[in-house]
This record gives structure tokens, sequence and C-alpha cells, in this order.
């Protein structure tokens, strides 16, 4: 049986996927140091030592979704304009420009996140686990993992990947350098959906309520 701590810890140690992670060590009967060398030879335990490379290239990708409804502009940099006019490397801002569309992140990574927001929830979800009887020992644990779910909301790299949720965009990141062969990094965004941020009129919000109930 594979644990989750030790998928975890040769992920760190590797830079590979999850799920190539957990199929070394079930192939490896759990053997941390023979799953590595399994990574290696498979090419996915490559990818960590790309990952400090300088990636300037790369190119923005555009997103039309609902007609016209929502937009997205993605900037997704390698470190070479050759493997930017790869089909690879296209498919891959595409999938992650539909992710940024489907899902709505608001920042790219856990690092983007504003100290202030991430308080701000630590105290909300602190708040709610009192309010549901949660022993005081535990609440710090709880709000913990609880704020895991929020990155898993609000930051791309950490949503499920909307192709195949047994991923990470970070873990398809991942799969992409090893098999490109270059580092990559999701700049930014910009997501941007008709109406959004616009206060409606009482006549509007009951025209699209009436609309709603007829269907």
């Amino acid at each position: 049986m594979v644990s989750a701590a030790d998928v975890k810890e040769l992920r760190e140690r590797t830079g590979a996927g999850m799920m190539d992670c957990k199929k070394a060590l079930s192939e490896t009967n759990g053997d941390m140091e023979k799953a590595i060398d399994f990574l290696r030879e498979k090419g996915l335990a490559a990818a960590a030592k790309k990952a400090g490379r300088v990636a300037a290239e790369g190119l923005v990708e555009s997103y039309i979704h609902g007609a016209g409804r929502i937009g997205v502009l993605l900037e997704i940099n390698c470190e070479t304009d050759f493997v930017a006019k790869t089909a690879d490397f296209k498919e891959l801002a595409k999938d992650i420009a539909m992710q940024i569309a489907a899902a709505s992140p608001e920042f790219v990574s856990k690092e983007e996140v504003p100290a202030e927001y991430v308080e701000h929830e630590k105290e909300v979800l602190r708040q709610q686990a009192l309010n549901e009887g949660k022993p005081e020992k535990f609440v710090d644990k709880m709000v913990e993992g609880r704020l895991e779910k929020y990155y898993k909301q609000v930051c791309l790299l950490e949503q499920p990947f909307i192709k195949d949720d047994s991923k990470s965009i970070q873990d398809l990141l991942t799969e992409k350098i090893a098999k490109i062969g270059e580092n990559i990094t999701v700049r930014r965004f910009a997501r941007f959906q008709v109406g959004e941020g616009i206060e409606k009129k009482q006549d509007d919000l009951a025209a699209e309520v009436a609309a709603m109930t007829k269907k």
C-alpha cells in the first residue's frame, strides 16, 4: 500500500507528477530510492532540474467560450522560441486557458495570494471550526487542511485539471517539462466574463429569474 506521505516525498524530491510518483512506488514496492531510479529511467525526474532555468520565450494564448461570454488571455513561458511553436506547447497553452475559463482561478500560485487574504481566510475557517464544536487543540490543524482546499479553488496551479481531475495543473506542467525538456511557467492571465462586477437593475434580475423558472 503506497502512502500519501511517500508520494508527497517522492514528488518533492523528483518534481515528477503525483500519479507518476504513485506508480513508481507501486512498481518498486515502496522503495524510495528505487522509485527515484524508476522515474529517472522514464525521464520524469528530470523536470525538477529544469524548474530553476529562465523561461523568457513562449506565447500569449487566447480562448473565447460561451459565444463570447467568457474570454481568457494567458501568458505561458518556455526557454526557446522553437519549443513555443511546437504542437505540444500550444496544446498545453490551450488546455490551461480552458482551465482558467472553466474554473475561474484568482491567482497563478499560492505565493501570489496576498498575506492579508490568507490571514482572513484562516480566521474565517478557525471560527467555522469552533462553531462546529471542534476541540480547540485540533482547530489549527483543521484550518491548515481547509486552507489547502481554499488554495485549490483560487490558485491555478493547485486546481484539479478539468480534463483529468486525478492531477493538478502543477502536475500537468511537470509532466510537460519532462516530455518537452524545457522549463515551463505560467506567468500571468486575465479572465473576462460579460457582466461580471456590474450591479444589475432589479428589473433585469427579475427578468432573469423569470426566464430560469420557465425552463
